[in-house]
């Protein structure tokens, strides 16, 4: 798992089936604020996070499977926690 602060969110007019509805973000490592070197990725929100939350985000595909409620998802990053 990573901490993480949500940058932004992504919309898209086709994605794959089993992503419709579900909300993608674009989260960035907290380790590096406003450091552009710091790698973005794209997470699928499990937890109703929004734009500045700091969040974890977990690796893993299980996490993946149980957000989108398949067992193997074309997800690897998942929003499974916020930060206080």
């Amino acid at each position: 798992m990573r901490a993480c602060r949500v940058i932004g969110h992504v919309v898209a007019t086709a994605k794959h089936p089993i992503l419709q509805g579900k909300k993608l973000l674009v989260v960035t490592g907290l380790e590096g604020k406003n450091d552009p070197t710091v790698p973005m990725q794209l997470a699928i929100d499990g937890v109703g996070a929004g734009i500045g939350s700091q969040v974890m985000v977990s690796e893993s595909g299980i996490a993946g499977g149980q957000v989108t409620g398949v067992k193997a998802p074309p997800v690897r990053s998942v929003v499974v926690g916020l930060i206080d």
